[in-house]
């Protein structure tokens, strides 16, 4: 039977397990995404958010399981479907904004410089901008304009909201909603839930590398009759 690429998994664990000596970040996930979706991929601390993401990301490789993308293991293939925000800010401070423009046009061939210059300047942010004149705030800013001007399947967000003002919130859920196709799907890490519960369309609970909680987050908040925020501090309650 030919399978139908938008009803295919765009991210698939099976028995997925990464192991640093005595710790199991991931410990036997099996974990199936599909196309046209907006996940939050939520967990306390130490949950294995991040080693999922870069796994993904074609960064960290398997102890023991498999990690699909499109049905691909990650490599060169699959990183030409992948953007990915990692949880630390990256580019050179030496740079300007014009220069790490470029760079993205150069080096990926779905990424949409009018997108960016655009978003950009919505943010009030100049292309002449060093990176090295600017807060921490805003660089991340600039970083998620990168990430989601391109034209990829999958986008991997690692705490995208972690290191910004409340003010500036609304402008990068708002971003992430409306630059990414319809077929392409979102994993968004983070812990400030309250803040993103209302773009989510499904959710994964990840505590200490085993899978939780993994359903459509409507249906999750009418079955347990709470927000999404409050069932996080139920299940991991210290």
């Amino acid at each position: 039977m030919e399978v139908n690429e938008r009803e295919s998994p765009v991210l698939e664990c099976r028995q997925l397990s990464k192991i640093y000596g005595s710790v199991r970040a991931l410990d036997e996930v099996d974990l199936s995404i599909g196309r046209g979706r907006i996940v939050g991929l939520l967990g306390p601390n130490g949950s294995g958010k991040t080693t999922l993401i870069k796994m993904a990301a074609g960064l960290l490789t398997p102890s023991a399981g498999e990690l699909l993308v499109c049905g691909k293991a990650p490599g060169r293939e699959t990183k030409k479907i992948v953007s990915y925000l990692p949880e630390r800010t990256y580019l050179n401070d030496w740079m300007r904004v014009e220069d790490v423009l470029s760079l993205f046009s150069d080096f990926y061939q779905d990424f949409d410089l009018q997108k960016a210059r655009e978003m950009l300047y919505r943010l009030e942010i100049s292309h002449l901008d060093r990176l090295k004149t600017m807060s921490k705030g805003t660089k991340e800013k600039v970083q998620l304009i990168l990430v989601m001007s391109r034209q990829a399947d999958l986008y991997l967000l690692d705490e995208p909201i972690g290191g910004v003002d409340p003010a500036a919130r609304d402008f990068i859920l708002s971003a992430i909603i409306g630059n990414y196709r319809e077929d392409a799907t979102v994993l968004l890490s983070t812990h400030l839930i309250r803040d993103v519960e209302q773009v989510l369309d499904d959710v994964v609970f990840l505590g200490y590398g085993k899978l939780g909680l993994c359903a459509p987050a409507e249906q999750l908040r009418e079955e347990r009759g709470r927000s999404l925020d409050e069932l996080f501090r139920e299940l991991y309650k210290c």
